[in-house]
């Protein structure tokens, strides 16, 4: 198929009484009309604008991407005309900031062009066969008004039918949605194209979907029952659906990783994996962690991550709770769901056992370092140093999850587990106080769920003190080799397990 190279064209009006009214509804249109320029064209309209000067901002990074992107670098062309086509005085005083001075009650356009490159959940990008719309990189907001309430209409390019979003739909307006404000639009990407969705299931009588670009599921109701299970596993973990409507968002086959939002996730996902029986593991834990962080990270938050701070970044010591213990529910959800077996979850585990134990940053850097660095040093830690000195909480922070979960068994008889500090965490602080828990609050809790002080396993985060690993999978009538000149890392059932070990084992198993 021949595609004619056209630019694509956001239309956004906004009109501004005053400097801005915080009841006014700001307006955003997109039509696509030449997708394979791999450019957004955007104009946004500003009417009856008072004061002598108005600051238009972009984010400077996306929340559940802990890096700094500086999308207002790939912003071109900027432009600022008044009906009469006079061009207006504007300066980039800062490196997502644009100062525009303007008479008072002046109506004005702002246009500008977006560059994208890369396919990838952390970056807007279009081509011929489909556009994503990552809001943090494209729209830009008023400065000091990140509160205002937002609509989107998406006018698809003439060859596209579909737009997969999380935001709420306008009823009788074609593909044309409403945000509340700035933050849940910058949470709720855009995927748009021929999309192929497969069949919604429900959940606690709520409607969950899976829309994607090419996903390639050869059987697709096996595909869904197998999410049905995940979203009913891990709903059932915290006892409570927050959301209206859910949505699984695949940006193709092609690209790289997953973001978490409120009531949805995009993710780079090909169906193809879903045929070898490790990759259907490998892709369900991937699918099942993006789940399950719309409870851990977007509702069970630490305090830094919200409000967001979208001009530096928001960093926290917490992400190994965040991503870590994410990565551990993405085990126990499947083994519960009956999705994998006992030799998967504890093969799973043995992975981030050996990743972490071979890496000389275990010797340098904490796991409360690895949280607060990784806007510099990545999510994974640094990998192109002679000597590596850090290490990922991908790695550590399940595996001290693990430990945490069996100590918190152990010591209340397996009365109280890991379940119970999330379950206390999303209770108390995003339903109750409606805010993000401190370091302090989240220790409070994990002690008072394990029925006194858990001073060693704290250490294990905030030193760099060797596990002690044995000790706390015994709890469960587990073992781990680790010994000899190559450690295995291999975790086994115990002989003979007392009364308690085999009732937390099999508990922790789901059986």
């Amino acid at each position: 198929m021949q595609y004619t190279i056209r630019k694509t064209s956001i239309l956004i009006c906004l009109l501004l009484t005053g400097t801005l009214v915080m009841s006014q509804q700001l307006s955003f249109t997109v039509s696509m009309e030449q997708p394979a320029s791999h450019y957004f064209h955007v104009e946004l309209h500003c009417a009856k604008v008072k004061g002598a000067a108005t600051d238009f901002k972009m984010p400077v990074w996306t929340p559940g991407y802990y890096q700094r992107m500086d999308y207002a670098q790939n912003v071109e062309n900027f432009k600022v005309k008044s009906p009469a086509g006079d061009t207006l005085v504007w300066e980039k005083n800062t490196g997502n900031n644009w100062h525009i001075t303007h008479p008072k009650q002046s109506t004005f356009t702002i246009s500008y062009d977006v560059k994208t490159t890369r396919l990838f959940v952390g970056t807007p990008y279009i081509d011929e066969e489909r556009a994503f719309l990552l809001p943090a990189g494209v729209f830009v907001h008023p400065a000091g008004k990140i509160n205002l309430p937002v609509t989107v209409q998406i006018k698809p390019w003439s060859g596209w039918r579909n737009v997969a979003t999380g935001l709420d739909s306008i009823a009788g307006k074609l593909f044309t949605y409403t945000a509340p404000d700035f933050d849940i639009l910058y949470d709720c990407p855009f995927l748009i194209g021929n999309l192929e969705e497969l069949p919604s299931f429900p959940v606690r009588g709520i409607t969950h979907r899976f829309i994607g670009y090419k996903p390639g599921v050869a059987n697709a109701p096996a595909f869904t029952s197998d999410l049905q299970k995940i979203v009913t596993t891990a709903s059932d973990i915290i006892g409570d659906i927050p959301y209206k409507h859910y949505t699984f968002i695949s940006i193709g086959p092609r690209g790289m990783g997953g973001i978490e939002h409120l009531n949805n996730t995009t993710i780079s996902f090909g169906g193809n994996a879903l045929e070898d029986p490790k990759g259907r593991i490998r892709a369900l834990n991937f699918i099942a962690h993006e789940y399950f962080h719309h409870y851990n990270v977007k509702r069970i938050r630490p305090i830094e991550l919200g409000p967001f701070d979208y001009d530096k970044g928001s960093r926290t010591n917490l992400l190994w709770v965040s991503e870590g213990l994410t990565v551990y529910y993405e085990y126990l959800i499947l083994k519960r769901a009956g999705i994998s077996t006992e030799e998967d979850m504890l093969s799973s585990f043995r992975n981030n056992i050996m990743a972490f134990q071979t890496q000389p940053g275990r010797l340098y850097q904490s796991l409360q370092q690895a949280s607060y660095n990784t806007w510099s040093d990545g999510p994974f830690g640094r990998r192109d140093e002679k000597e590596n000195k850090t290490i990922s909480y991908y790695d550590k922070g399940p595996v001290v999850g693990l430990l945490f979960d069996f100590a918190i068994r152990h010591n209340t008889g397996n009365k109280k587990s890991l379940d119970d500090v999330m379950r206390t965490l999303y209770r108390e602080y995003y339903q109750k106080k409606k805010r993000g828990f401190t370091e302090e609050e989240l220790r409070k809790v994990i002690e008072q769920t394990a029925g006194g002080p858990l001073n060693e396993l704290f250490d294990y985060i905030y030193t760099t003190k060797e596990l002690d690993y044995n000790k706390y999978l015994g709890y469960a009538g587990l073992t781990i080799d680790n010994s000899g000149q190559a450690p295995t890392y291999k975790i086994t059932r115990i002989a003979n397990p007392d009364g308690l070990q085999q009732e937390i084992l099999e508990s922790w198993l789901g059986k």
